[in-house]
């Protein structure tokens, strides 16, 4: 079984059952920085919770491609 991660946005988070994905709160995720705080997202292990059907769902590898590029990773860290 692998882990599995949906991108969702921002105003979505207040419908996820947080006892259902690995993230414990609102407080817990991770949000873009451009445009900032507009998307964020989720993972889970094992069936795909019912909020998150019909989402796309992006394996290990793929979600962090996509958490390199510039709407996720500001363009100078400090």
């Amino acid at each position: 079984m692998s882990r599995k991660y949906v991108i969702i946005d921002a105003d979505e988070v207040a419908s996820v059952d947080f006892s259902q994905v690995a993230e414990t709160s609102a407080n817990t995720v991770r949000y873009n920085v451009y445009p900032a705080g507009t998307k964020t997202f989720v993972k889970f292990d094992g069936d795909t919770p019912a909020f998150l059907e019909g989402k796309t769902q992006y394996s290990h590898s793929e979600i962090l491609t996509i958490l390199a590029g510039p709407e996720w990773t500001p363009e100078n860290p400090e």
